[in-house]
């Protein structure tokens, strides 16, 4: 897990805390902002999830604390709605000031209302996705029920929420009156997913009604069927994650998985500015090729040698079952561990001059299966014929020309 603290100032002023979740083999092709529920902060096992999903699919993915919320400052108790909004707009001018600004905004719950305002102010937003959302931010009031007449009457209570108390203040309930959810997505025009689910007791499966009858198209809803509001299951998380992640690459734009073309087995291409990231083709497949981070690279991928270790590795495990095979031999399963480095000849004469040193390939076989000790020695005989290892042992010459 590529995971980042980050902190940036909201329109007051104020610190807010994210995490900011990377792809750990990829640079993000794209970034997206995630408004968490009411009163819910950015560590809640559910938001965790849907950022891990996400950022398998090469989204680069920031999830803060609202003001007043976890490890953000702030007085919850002066916050509303409409602070939520500017909350994420002052992420999505974080994103952009220091890596790229986000294409796609995630809102769970009352976040979910909130990502839809906060889309109209962020020009990059290419989609927008809500999971259980309200078709209006005054829905959160029958949370409030219990403290709404000493709210009325006072300007303010202190109402308990999962556990927890919070002091809401009257001017949290007007700013909910000022904002009309259908009427703010009628004006969307921004492709929009809407999930939600049938069972859904804290906001109701209507709510989600309202909020697709009032949208453009480009529409779509996906029933979360079977999960509860808050997706304590991790099977709903994810999914959630997954659905979002493969519907929003229809709308953002995507870098080329890889351009290369040959007519040889293999190729490789790096620009100028990727450090050791090298995008590979291997015959029809894909992949990328990096060095450790200790060594500059960023570890997207296997190194140079890691990837001839490779091909001695399955060569080796192929050979040996190829035999097995062929003689009938029970070998259920074989691995083979294989590291590359440089050490001295046991026979070398100058052992202590730097010139000495050659590589040296160190394999271990297990073999799975009912062999005596006679199989075995000869299965690790084979081990030294397979092509790879004959390859490396042989007398090889690399012939280079320039392309244009």
């Amino acid at each position: 897990m590529n995971l980042q603290k980050v902190t940036f100032k909201n329109k007051e002023g104020q610190a807010l805390v994210g995490r900011l979740e990377l792809p750990v083999d990829q640079h993000p092709h794209n970034f997206a902002l995630f408004a968490h529920c009411f009163t819910c902060n950015k560590n809640l096992l559910a938001v965790k999830n849907i950022g891990k999903a996400l950022t398998s699919n090469g989204f680069g993915v920031l999830r803060f604390d609202f003001t007043g919320l976890g490890e953000s400052s702030g007085d919850f108790a002066d916050t509303n709605f409409s602070g939520n909004v500017d909350d994420l707009v002052a992420a999505a001018d974080y994103l952009k000031e220091n890596y790229a600004a986000p294409s796609l905004i995630i809102g769970h719950s009352l976040g979910g209302a909130a990502v839809i305002f906060a889309a109209q102010q962020i020009p990059s937003i290419k989609a927008v996705a809500t999971v259980g959302a309200p078709s209006n931010p005054v829905h959160v009031k029958h949370l409030l029920r219990s403290g709404l007449d000493e709210i009325e009457a006072n300007g303010k209570a202190v109402v308990n929420l999962s556990g927890r108390d919070f002091t809401i203040k009257k001017q949290f309930l007007d700013d909910l009156e000022t904002k009309s959810l259908p009427e703010t997505v009628k004006q969307l025009r921004k492709p929009l997913l809407i999930m939600h689910s049938p069972q859904d007791d804290t906001v109701g499966i209507k709510n989600a009604e309202e909020i697709y009858v009032a949208a453009h198209h480009p529409k779509s809803f996906v029933s979360l069927d079977g999960a509860d509001h808050l997706l304590m299951d991790k099977r709903d998380s994810t999914y959630v994650g997954e659905v979002v992640a493969g519907w929003a690459k229809r709308y953002v734009e995507l870098t080329a998985n890889n351009g290369i073309k040959t007519k040889h087995q293999v190729a490789a291409s790096l620009d100028a500015d990727d450090g050791f990231t090298t995008q590979m083709k291997l015959g029809k497949h894909y992949m990328t090729a990096d060095e450790p981070l200790e060594f500059g690279g960023n570890d997207f991928g296997p190194s140079p040698y890691e990837l001839v270790s490779a091909g001695l590795s399955a060569c080796t495990a192929m050979t040996i079952q190829m035999y097995a095979k062929r003689k009938g031999w029970p070998i259920e399963n074989v691995e083979v561990h294989t590291s590359y480095g440089k050490d001295h000849a046991v026979d070398c004469e100058a052992c202590e001059m730097p010139e000495a040193k050659i590589d040296t390939f160190n394999r271990e076989i297990k073999l799975t299966g009912d062999l005596d000790g006679k199989q075995k020695q000869r299965v690790m005989e084979i081990a030294d014929k397979c092509p790879v290892h004959k390859t490396l042992h042989s007398q090889t010459q690399i012939i280079s020309k320039l392309i244009y």
